[in-house]
């Protein structure tokens, strides 16, 4: 099992192919893909890849251009969803999720929302049942991210809430995975 964290480049891939190949429907960026990831292997039970990879695409793979890049990317998907749940396992403190970041009225702002829509799929994908209330309370934090639209983000945005709310969500997620860890 690979459980180191993929090289710049790598990312990289996987992101472009995701762009070439996605559609309304399908995982869209690098931080979704990391956020599904999360999901999946905190789920209550193993997730087999014939569920989850076809999800990733929207239900239907795509038409890959080589046999080649489809091998890699899932490679490299496999790689990277290896080492998020090895660091999940044994270091869940320095749990990092691959948020977007940007800037909002020249102050840095963490952009979770993608991230979050992809853990919500992989709950989806993962046939999470009903939660205790504390578990779904942690889960409320993530799903209330996945809710906002913040494409564009409006001018009176709330910085400093914006950033609390954004920083519950690497908290709640490694709680999501100590619970379901704990029920295997």
């Amino acid at each position: 099992m690979h459980d180191y964290p993929l090289a710049p480049a790598d990312f990289e891939f996987i992101e472009e192919t995701l762009l070439t190949h996605g559609h309304d429907h399908c995982v869209l960026n690098l931080a979704e893909l990391d956020g599904y990831f999360t999901a999946l292997v905190s789920s209550p039970a193993q997730v087999d890849i014939a569920q989850w990879f076809p999800a990733i695409w929207g239900g239907q793979n795509p038409e890959w251009e080589s046999p080649e890049q489809a091998k890699r990317f899932l490679d490299l998907s496999v790689h990277h969803m290896n080492a998020v749940a090895t660091q999940l396992a044994t270091n869940a403190q320095d749990f990092k999720a691959r948020f977007e970041e940007t800037e909002h009225q020249d102050q840095p702002l963490t952009l979770a929302e993608e991230w979050c829509f992809g853990y919500i799929r992989g709950t989806t994908v993962g046939n999470w049942p009903v939660l205790p209330p504390e578990q779904a309370g942690h889960l409320e934090k993530i799903s209330w991210c996945a809710e906002q639209d913040n494409f564009e983000l409006p001018a009176d945005l709330d910085v400093e809430l914006h950033q609390q709310r954004a920083s519950a969500i690497e908290p709640a997620a490694r709680a999501l995975h100590d619970y379901w860890l704990a029920q295997r």
